[in-house]
């Protein structure tokens, strides 16, 4: 569905993402793994037409859009939904103008099925009667369901996530995991989360790929990932579970 062909981004002399190639395929879930960093993250905003690479080309279902103008990377960001670090709520709107803000924007709804939707929506991410709360009367965990619910407003094909767990606690971290496959299973979406939490990719994702030093060192399934001999990966994996890591360091080499 998706497609990057040898991207590239450099500022300088620094290099962030160095001749990069990756396919997402249709209805699949995509963890994009590395430290931060590694410019995980800028591949999100590649993808969603906030920052142009330096070269190389992106297709969605075979259309290059690289070089789409603005007008053009508008109809293209509306097949797609967004749930940013630390959800990014304005503070200023209440739960369910956050919410409705996508359909307001970019649709001629009238105000009952507005409402209506910003309803179903919440309710799909576990959440009812709260469209009149502020985002400073949430929990972590909420404020990341209203930003999901923000995100699938407009129906989205293509779901990207920026850390969705991070700020939580393992609790709230498992429930959005959940979540994501559940929306993920419902809505039949293509997603692509960045993280560096283990616990959630191994979760939600049904492929991999590791990033390290603007390069794809591995793109598997989890169980590639698990049995890779890699070192750099091993010790990514293992290194936020185990409670000492240099006894890790000195087992893998």
């Amino acid at each position: 569905m998706i497609s990057l062909r040898d991207i590239t981004l450099a500022y300088e002399h620094q290099i962030i993402l160095d001749h990069i190639s990756l396919d997402i395929h249709k209805g699949e879930t995509l963890a994009i793994l590395g430290a931060s960093g590694s410019g995980k993250s800028t591949i999100l905003r590649i993808l969603i037409g906030l920052q142009k690479p330096s070269s190389g080309q992106i297709f969605l279902e075979g259309r290059e859009l690289s070089s789409l103008s603005e007008q053009a990377w508008n109809k293209v960001r509306g097949r797609m939904g967004m749930v940013f670090q630390y959800s990014a709520l304005f503070d200023s709107l209440t739960v369910g103008e956050n919410v409705a803000f996508g359909l307001r924007q970019h649709t001629s709804l009238k105000e009952p099925d507005i409402r209506r939707i910003v309803a179903e929506k919440l309710a799909l991410v576990g959440l009812v009667g709260i469209e009149d709360k502020m985002p400073n009367e949430l929990s972590g965990g909420m404020k990341k369901r209203v930003s999901l619910a923000r995100a699938i407003a407009l129906n989205p094909e293509i779901i990207l996530y920026d850390e969705p767990t991070a700020g939580l606690d393992p609790l709230r971290s498992a429930s959005i995991n959940e979540l994501i496959v559940s929306l993920q299973q419902q809505l039949k979406v293509t997603s692509i989360l960045v993280t560096h939490d283990m616990t959630s990719a191994f979760s939600v994702a049904d492929r991999m790929a590791f990033l390290k030093q603007g390069k794809f060192q591995l793109i598997a399934d989890k169980e590639t990932f698990k049995q890779t001999k890699d070192k750099d990966i091993q010790i990514f994996i293992h290194g936020g579970m185990l409670p000492n890591m240099e006894d890790y360091k000195n087992e893998v080499e």
